[in-house]
C-alpha cells in the first residue's frame, strides 16, 4: 500500500484577501482600509473559520450552489444579519475566487 499524502495547506493570507475584498458580511473594513494593516490587525482573523470551511468544501468537491448557500447562512442565520440585495452576489462571487486562486493551497512535495 503506498503511503499516504498528507493533505494541503491553505494559504490563509490569500483567503483572507479573497474574503475581506469580496464578503465581509459584517462591513468592518472601511474603505481603502486592509485586513493585514494597523486596527484592522485585530479583527483579521473574524472570517477565518468560516472561509477555511467554505475552500475545504470546494476543495472537496461540493458544489458552487451548496458553499454559497453556505455563506449566505452563515451571514444571515449565525451571524444575524438581514439579507442584503448582494448577500448572495457577495458569496457568489467568494466561491468563484476561492477556485479560481490556483495558488491557495500548498501540496507537500
Amino acid at each position: 500500500m503506498p503511503p499516504l499524502t498528507p493533505p494541503p495547506k491553505i494559504r490563509l493570507s490569500r483567503l483572507r484577501d479573497i474574503g475581506w475584498s469580496l464578503w465581509d458580511p459584517i462591513g468592518l473594513l472601511g474603505p481603502d482600509q486592509r485586513w493585514d494593516e494597523g486596527e484592522a490587525l485585530s479583527f483579521a482573523d473574524e472570517y477565518d473559520a468560516y472561509l477555511v470551511q467554505a475552500a475545504g468544501m470546494l476543495r472537496r468537491g461540493a458544489p458552487d450552489e451548496e458553499v454559497v448557500a453556505f455563506l449566505v447562512t452563515i451571514e444571515t442565520d449565525h451571524m444575524a444579519l438581514d439579507q442584503q440585495p448582494d448577500t448572495e452576489i457577495r458569496a457568489r462571487t467568494t466561491v468563484a475566487a476561492i477556485k479560481a486562486d490556483d495558488e491557495l493551497w500548498t501540496y507537500p512535495a
